[in-house]
């Protein structure tokens, strides 16, 4: 973990690390959330990253229901 500083500006730059690690490019949009008094920052990205991501979680389909369900 690294500690970053904020400018004057309200800016804040993500160590070069962590820009590599999660592929962010310049232009990158962001959520922000306020998460127990901690700022998260949230990459938002194209749906199409998304696709794929659930393949094989779904692989056990069986459900186990009560008797008086159908």
């Amino acid at each position: 973990m690294e500690t970053v500083k904020l400018s004057s500006k309200f800016q804040v730059v993500i160590p070069r690390e962590v820009r590599e690690k999660l592929k962010l490019k310049p232009g990158t949009m962001f959520r922000v959330a306020d998460v127990g008094g901690t700022v998260e920052l949230i990459p938002v990205r194209p749906m199409k990253e998304y696709r794929g991501i659930l393949k094989g979680v779904l692989s056990d389909t069986e459900i186990e229901r009560e008797d008086d369900r159908l």
